[in-house]
């Protein structure tokens, strides 16, 4: 069994419990996803599940082997396409499968994966969250980063130095988000907290493991 969905993110909204809390939630557009090839142990070398989102526009123009991959599951070439690990013990997955939301219930946990969104060239107060200097007393050091390197030795700037630079569009993993509600006729997954990315955004939904 794929213990995972892929989805998209629609935007952030609230809903109220019973006891009238107030829950931040993100609604995900999650699915339906169909299985496009099954990996296993004696011909990959590991099991998983290459599994594809499916749209209301498939992806057009897609190469003779793009189109050949999915039509082996019955298919049109989809745009967004990700492996789930599978794990030992569980139902069997074959090509074609169709995954839904509906494998979810209200209080699981989940993690969902994403990509955050691009900021361009940002500085060390954005990027790294540096203090910065005084603002106060006629000081010219406010948003600098100060000491990069000795002089003397090794008289370089060593690797790995935190410094301004592109900021963004980095794979972020966001765990254990509380599954608050479930519309299977909608394939709506509501989170509770923020989720990576922008609104539109590809994520991958995974169910947490228990320790």
């Amino acid at each position: 069994m794929v213990n995972g969905i892929l989805g998209k993110k629609v935007g952030m909204t609230r809903i109220f419990r019973p006891d009238g809390e107030c829950v931040p939630v993100t609604v995900l557009q999650a699915g339906p996803c169909i299985v496009v090839q099954r990996k296993t142990g004696s011909t990959d070398g590991y099991e998983a599940a290459q599994v594809a989102l499916v749209e209301s526009r498939p992806r057009r123009r897609a190469p003779k082997a793009i189109q050949k991959h999915f039509a082996k599951a019955g298919a049109a070439p989809m745009r967004f396409v990700r492996e789930f690990r599978l794990r030992e013990g569980g139902e069997e997955t074959k090509q074609g499968d169709s995954i839904k939301v509906d494998q979810f219930r209200p209080k699981d946990r989940v993690n969902v994966i994403g990509v955050s969104k691009g900021r361009g060239f940002a500085g060390l107060v954005k990027r790294h969250h540096f203090r910065g200097g005084d603002k106060t007393h006629g000081s010219m050091f406010h948003r600098a980063p100060g000491s990069i390197g000795a002089s003397a030795y090794p008289s370089r700037v060593l690797k790995g130095m935190r410094a301004a630079g592109h900021m963004g569009v980095d794979r972020v993993t966001v765990r254990n988000l509380e599954v608050v509600e479930v519309n299977a006729e909608e394939n709506l997954l509501l989170v509770k907290g923020p989720v990576p990315g922008p609104n539109g955004g590809y994520l991958m939904i995974e169910r947490a493991q228990k320790d």
